[in-house]
């Protein structure tokens, strides 16, 4: 740490909130770049915030000695992205305890079984494609990855209420932060889910059910916190939806990659020859160009001097990923779709953060990265081996504005051809 001179540059707005909304993926770093700076302070949500951008600050941000996301969600990701008591607001031992739910939840042999399961309802919805009809791809991606993970989770769901249920889980990411209407619905189904997983797992302890060995469920109903005692029905129903929804929001990234096969059709003919390792390359690339959620939240733990600033105790904190992940002072044309910067190179764990920075096993990045992966893998072979088919447009722009950010129209494709 350098000595301290001042305390960092501030937004001089009354309060920053519709700034950010009106351009969530780039106001940080533009900002950051206007003051020469990686951190400044705004008020967001009427609240004095760190924003921080860059590798640097990544590598701040996830040192435990500094920052903790005990409180640091707003009230309002928590009542619907996350979920209420549940591993992202958690630090310490009780967050390497629950992570480690979600580690042995996501093993290799159940990540195995999970892309098995995704590749089987791909099958199905794609041998229900019909020439010449229109597929929005978005929600084709959402009835697969759905179906496909509550069989996978061993969670018991009608087929009367399984549009319903796959339709709630869709909600918790992509209604959360898209006005007020939007954000109701989100809410309402967190809701909905907690208290019909609540009473599965009330029914699993009491002997009422079963669930199959090793399955999300099994594993989240018998998971035990620091105390060594159970999880409550409640915060297991919070938790085990922490394994569902973000398989469904793969979607998203199924929609990234198939944009990104149009719009560079190089990539495309390279997919077709280029092996798993070039595969690999394109969905890093995929993950680090375009944008799925722009930032994360921490608090300062205890003062802190960095790069001559002080950064308060209690402050909140969010960490840019979309701008980190394009910082030209960790990657070369970081505009430029380019999957081979990722052929044989590893961009570190701080610099590269679409799906948080650090380390999956003792920080707060996402666990389920190779499950992410393992799923576009298996949308990308679908695509190129299992349909063939035209966009009427060109792909269109992403809605920069929107979050997660998508195409109008979700990526509306027209078979032409289906191969049964």
């Amino acid at each position: 740490m350098t000595p301290l001179t001042d305390s960092p540059p501030r937004d001089r707005r009354i309060d920053a909130t519709a700034a950010f909304v009106a351009d969530p993926y780039r106001f940080i770093s533009a900002r950051c770049r206007e003051f020469g700076t990686d951190v400044f302070e705004a008020r967001i949500l009427l609240q004095p915030t760190l924003c921080m951008s860059g590798a640097e600050a990544s590598r701040l941000f996830y040192d435990a000695r500094y920052f903790r996301r005990s409180g640091a969600a707003p009230e309002a990701v928590q009542a619907t992205l996350f979920g209420k008591r549940a591993v992202q607001g958690l630090d310490g031992a009780a967050h390497r305890m629950r992570k480690a739910l979600f580690i042995h939840a996501l093993n290799p042999d159940a990540l195995q079984a999970l892309a098995e399961r995704v590749r089987h309802h791909w099958r199905l919805e794609v041998s229900h494609w019909v020439p010449g009809r229109p597929v929005v791809l978005y929600g084709a991606a959402q009835e697969v990855l759905g179906r496909a993970v509550f069989e996978w989770a061993g969670v018991p769901v009608a087929e009367a209420q399984m549009r319903e249920r796959i339709a709630d889980l869709v909600s918790l990411y992509d209604d959360a932060a898209r006005g007020i209407v939007p954000h109701v619905r989100s809410r309402l189904a967190r809701r909905r889910l907690e208290h019909w997983l609540g009473g599965i797992i009330r029914a699993l302890r009491q002997g009422a059910m079963r669930a199959p060995e090793g399955s999300a469920l099994h594993v989240v109903s018998l998971h035990q916190g620091a105390d060594g005692e159970p999880l409550t029905a409640g915060v297991a129903a919070t938790e085990l939806l922490n394994l569902l929804r973000p398989v469904v929001a793969v979607s998203v990234f199924n929609v990234f990659a198939a944009h990104a096969m149009h719009r560079y059709p190089e990539c495309r003919a390279l997919l077709r020859i280029g092996g798993p390792d070039y595969r690999h390359c394109f969905l890093n690339e995929v993950r680090r160009h375009y944008p799925f959620f722009p930032a994360v939240a921490a608090r300062v733990l205890e003062d802190v001097e960095w790069k001559g600033m002080r950064l308060v105790r209690g402050r909140r904190a969010i960490l840019d990923l979309y701008g980190t992940n394009r910082d030209p002072r960790s990657w070369v044309e970081p505009e430029r779709f380019l999957p081979a910067r990722f052929n044989g190179v590893s961009p570190g764990q701080f610099a590269f953060i679409p799906q948080g920075g650090g380390d999956a096993q003792t920080h707060h990045r996402c666990p389920g990265e190779e499950a992410t992966m393992a799923l576009m893998d298996v949308a990308v072979d679908v695509l190129l081996n299992q349909v063939e088919y035209d966009l009427p447009d060109s792909p269109s722009a992403l809605d920069m504005r929107r979050l997660p950010a998508l195409p109008q129209d979700g990526l509306t494709l027209v078979p032409v051809r289906v191969y049964r």
